[in-house]
Formats: C-alpha cells, sequence, structure tokens
C-alpha cells in the first residue's frame, strides 16, 4: 500500500469557480485520488479556498461586506459545490485559518534567519483619495498594447500582456475610480529566489517524468532574460497573514501582509494541519505527510493546476521549503493543464463568461459534466468547450455506451428470467475471448491512471464499455433463448456481471452513476477488480438485482440550443 499526497490549486475566493477552473486542477486531483483509493493505497487530498489578497478585498468590497464575512460565506458556498460536483477532498481548508497564520510567518522567520529575504526599498502608486498604496491589481486604466480600457496594473486581461502600473494610460483607482495618484516609495521583503537558482535548477533536472508543459514553464522562467528574480512577498494591504518572523514582530513591516502568493501555497500544509485538528488527530498524523523526518520520506506527493500556476509551484514554493532548511516534503510530480476555452472565447471568473459550476449544476447532474471534461482535459493542449461537443459527448459516451448496455441487460434479463441471475449454460469462447480482451484493457486503463494520463484513461474506460456492447449484439441473447434458453442464460449471466465490473471501475469518472449501478446489482463487494475472471463472476446465479432507472437522459437540441443562448453572454 502506497502513501499519496494530493494537492489541487486552491481557488480564488472571489466568486464561484468556472469549468475551466474546474478541469484545471480540482476534478482531475479527485479523478486520482478516487483511483488510488480504489486501488487500496493511503490518501491524503487537500484543498482550500485561497482568501488574501487583492482579489479577495476587491469581491467584498463589490458585495458590500467586510473581508473576513465575505471570505467565510464563499467557503461555505465552493465547498457545498465541491461536494455536489463529487470532488472526495479529505479537507477542504482556508488560508486565512490559524494554522496558516502560524506557518507562514515561521516560514518567513526561517527564509530570514537563513538569508533568504531581503528588504527591498521600491516605487509604488499611491491613492489619495483612499489614503493608501494600491497593488497592481487596484490599479486600472487603459492597455497601452491593446486599447482595453479595463487592463489591470499587473497584466491585461484581453490581450494578456504583463504590465507595471505606470504602464497603463489613464490610471485610476479600483476601489474608488479616483485618478488622483502618485508614485510614493514603500519598503517590502524579497524572497531570494536568484540564490536558490542552481539548487531549484537541479531539482527540477532530477524530474525526468514531469509533463513537457510543467518542465518547460519551469525553465522559461529560470534562464529566459535575466534569469530567476527574487520576488516581493509583502503588500502593502489590510487583509492577510500579518508581517511577523516567526512569532516576533518585523521592525519596519507594521501594517503590511504577506503577499498571497507567499501564503496560498503553505496552506496544502496547513490545511493537512486542519484535517488533523477537524478529526481529533495529533499533530503527529498531519507531520506523518509532510515532515520527512516524521515519516513523510515514504510518501508521493503529486499537485495539479492550471499551468498560470506553475511558476509558483515549480519555483517559489519550492525555494520557500528549500530555503527554510527544515525537512518538509517537496513535490514529487506535478501534472500541469492547459486552458479549457468556451464556445469561441475565454472562460473568465473576472468577466463572467462561460458555465460556471453551480449553473452547470442547475442544469444536468454532476457525472454528465465530470465525464465530459476528464475526457476532454487540456493536457496537451488548450482545449475548447461548446455546446455540440458536450451534447455528443454525454449522448454517444454515457447514454448510447454505458447507459444502454446497463438497461438492456437488466430489463432483458427480467422479461426472460426474472430479476435474479440466471443458471444454466457455460462460458464459450466468444466470452472467453471478451474475459481475455478485458483483462489487457484493464492493464491499460490502470497504467493510463497511474501516469496521470487523463484523456487516453478516459478513452480506455470507454472502450471498456464499448467491448461489452459489442459482444451483447454479437451475442444476441434475445435470439438464442428461441432456441437455447441455456446459452442466453451464460450470456446475461455474464453481461450482469460485468455492470459492478463497469461500475467500479467507472467510479473515479462517474461516482454517482457508479453508485446506482451497485445498488442496483446489489454487489456485496465493490473491490477494484484485479482479474477480470474472477470478477466477473461475483454474481453468482440466484443473485437478486433490480432493474436501475435510465442512468443517463440524452440531452435533446431544443435544451443544447436554449443552454448555449442563456450562457452566450456574461453572468451578472
Amino acid at each position: 500500500m502506497a502513501r499519496i499526497l494530493i494537492t489541487s490549486a486552491i481557488p480564488y475566493i472571489n466568486g464561484i469557480k468556472h469549468l475551466g477552473n474546474l478541469v484545471g486542477s480540482q476534478l482531475p486531483a479527485d479523478l486520482f485520488a478516487r483511483y488510488n483509493r480504489a486501488r487500496g493505497h493511503e490518501v491524503m487530498f487537500i484543498c482550500a479556498t485561497d482568501e488574501h489578497g487583492t482579489p479577495a478585498e476587491l469581491a467584498a468590497a463589490k458585495a458590500g461586506k467586510p473581508v473576513a464575512e465575505y471570505c467565510a460565506e464563499m467557503h461555505a458556498i465552493q465547498s457545498d459545490i465541491a461536494d455536489r460536483f463529487g470532488l472526495s477532498f479529505d479537507h477542504f481548508g482556508r488560508s486565512s485559518s490559524d494554522r496558516n497564520k502560524a506557518l507562514t510567518q515561521h516560514f518567513a522567520g526561517q527564509l530570514a534567519d537563513n538569508g533568504y529575504i531581503a528588504e527591498v526599498a521600491e516605487k509604488q502608486v499611491y491613492s489619495n483619495a483612499d489614503g493608501r498604496f494600491l497593488p497592481d491589481r487596484y490599479i486600472e486604466g487603459t492597455c497601452p498594447n491593446c486599447g482595453y480600457d479595463k487592463a489591470r496594473g499587473d497584466q491585461c486581461e484581453n490581450c494578456t500582456k504583463q504590465l507595471d502600473p505606470t504602464d497603463l494610460i489613464n490610471p485610476r483607482s479600483a476601489i474608488s475610480g479616483s485618478t488622483d495618484l502618485e508614485v510614493r516609495e514603500t519598503k517590502h521583503l524579497f524572497l531570494r529566489q536568484s540564490a536558490l537558482k542552481d539548487q531549484l535548477d537541479a531539482w527540477i533536472d532530477s524530474k525526468t517524468d514531469w509533463p513537457v508543459l510543467t518542465t518547460s514553464i519551469a525553465k522559461k522562467w529560470l534562464h529566459d532574460g535575466d534569469g530567476l528574480q527574487d520576488r516581493g512577498i509583502t503588500r502593502d494591504l489590510d487583509w492577510g497573514v500579518p508581517v511577523k518572523r516567526g512569532s516576533e514582530d518585523w521592525p519596519g513591516m507594521e501594517g503590511k501582509v504577506f503577499y498571497v502568493w507567499f501564503d496560498a501555497p503553505i496552506e496544502y500544509i496547513a490545511g493537512t494541519a486542519e484535517w488533523a485538528d477537524a478529526n481529533g488527530k495529533s499533530d503527529a498524523d498531519w507531520e506523518r505527510w509532510w515532515r520527512t523526518d516524521k515519516g513523510a520520506d515514504d510518501v508521493r506527493y503529486v499537485q495539479f493546476m492550471g499551468k498560470d500556476n506553475v511558476p509558483f509551484h515549480t519555483l517559489s514554493f519550492p525555494a520557500t521549503i528549500m530555503g527554510s532548511g527544515e525537512p518538509w516534503k517537496l513535490v514529487d510530480y506535478i501534472k500541469s493543464f492547459n486552458y479549457l476555452n468556451y464556445d469561441g472565447g475565454q472562460f473568465s471568473t473576472s468577466q463572467g463568461r462561460g458555465v460556471f459550476m453551480d449553473q452547470a449544476l442547475e442544469i444536468l447532474p454532476a457525472d454528465y459534466w465530470r465525464w465530459w471534461l476528464l475526457s476532454h482535459a487540456p493536457e496537451t493542449s488548450d482545449a475548447e468547450f461548446t455546446w455540440e461537443n458536450f451534447q455528443a459527448g454525454v449522448n454517444k459516451d454515457l447514454a448510447d455506451v454505458l447507459g444502454n448496455f446497463v438497461s438492456r441487460v437488466t430489463k432483458f434479463c427480467r422479461s426472460k428470467f426474472g430479476e435474479e441471475v440466471p443458471d444454466g449454460g457455460s462460458y464459450g469462447p466468444e466470452e472467453q475471448a471478451l474475459i481475455s480482451d478485458l483483462q489487457s484493457r484493464l492493464e491499460a486503463y490502470q497504467a493510463h491512471l497511474d501516469a496521470i494520463e487523463v484523456r487516453k484513461a478516459a478513452a480506455e474506460l470507454r472502450a471498456i464499455w464499448v467491448a461489452g456492447n459489442e459482444y451483447l449484439q454479437a451475442a444476441a441473447p434475445w435470439a438464442a433463448f428461441k432456441t437455447d434458453p441455456d446459452r442466453a442464460a451464460a450470456i446475461i449471466r455474464l453481461s450482469l456481471n460485468l455492470i459492478p465490473v463497469y461500475a467500479v471501475l467507472s467510479a473515479p469518472f462517474i461516482p454517482d452513476a457508479s453508485e446506482k449501478m451497485l445498488r442496483a446489482m446489489k454487489a456485496e463487494t465493490t473491490a477494484w477488480p484485479e482479474q477480470m475472471h474472477s470478477a466477473l463472476s461475483m454474481l453468482s446465479a440466484g443473485h437478486a438485482f433490480e432493474v436501475p432507472d435510465n442512468l443517463f437522459t440524452k440531452i435533446e437540441d431544443a435544451s443544447r440550443m436554449e443552454w448555449q443562448e442563456r450562457f452566450a453572454g456574461t453572468r451578472a
């Protein structure tokens, strides 16, 4: 039994996440967690809400609520939606937790003691009307590159060009709209990433199994231009982890907080500590996942994230851990994803464009979305969600292949043999060929999931479903029943046994449908089918079952067109 630590990039608190966010981190992480639990491994799957930084303050101000109250409400909402999507987190924490505050301050103190923190005086924009320094995201203006009039001080969302606030034309405060801005000097802490460059470079070189997307992004940040730059880790904000050196005050840093990208990844560790607190566990119980001197040396740590998060997880967070000089667990594998685009454009939380997780669940059950998103995961390139492709994927894969097989087999058995697995007949060459084929496909399916090849795993699972349909069509029990009822009984007995096997194999992708299949078949064991031959004889003759309701309903053209029109604009 292996021990596998899984973390998904933690979503910002500023609103409900869209389907692109979901498939870029949380959903494939859940697939991997469910699969490894099913194989008998010990899994710790951690996620949280990312509650600090400019987006949280701006979203709270827009909602007219104190930021702490807003974050508490949104955490509850995001947690509920994640649960309804079947995301099987062991703990869904909060980066504003006391655990994360203490750990963030601890890491900062260790880094300072080891010479990896520098105090830097720099010039930033100050708003006289707001009486405060404005972080880059608090400044809006016209992009000098494309003319977009709502570009932020760090990046233009329209053309994606990286910007400095001073690049903007007609800059204004995103808080008050005031143009009464000036540049003033302020002092901040910087993580001396450049001092760890060679160590980071060697560490990344050692990860020969990482996806090309992950490694190429890391190498670009390490070597392009002037190479890896030191990074500011503090901000002039009210909301966040107060800047302290461990438990001590930090002279000159009064009133400042740590930058969200410094404290957010530390929440992976803190979230595991929160899990221990919530479940009456000791510190030793979470430290065995994270401290190599406390047992974490035998843990395999896998992270899931979109490509925009890769630099922070390949460089900044590892630099924090390495620079601390303490025996913390470093990530073993980073599964990164490209972007899922929406119907000819981009999903956007800030612009409300696309389908969001709560809206998706209003339309259809979670499994419909889980299957399509995972089977179209943007692994090797950007992918695109279109309503036509979504309809086709649901109808062909879920309804016509899996759902149709379960319905045909159980209804035919009920009509000819009753609601029990029939006796009589023996397996012939056709059955042995199917079992052999399924064994090979099972091994390929497992290999793809072990390697976190999401789309290939989905394709292999679909092929396993198709194999059952093709066997049923060729064996034709409805014809055999007229001349050889025992032969028909053998065909149906094997086909009925396929249903719980399909349920267990499909559970990482479509857990709700899997549960319905197992319940209908009254399967006593849900063990992973290591060998198809024995797995396909679990339901013996006389075993009672129920004919389930249709597992999946096809998406009609009228519904698809209605949804396409409904989500053509932006979310209010």
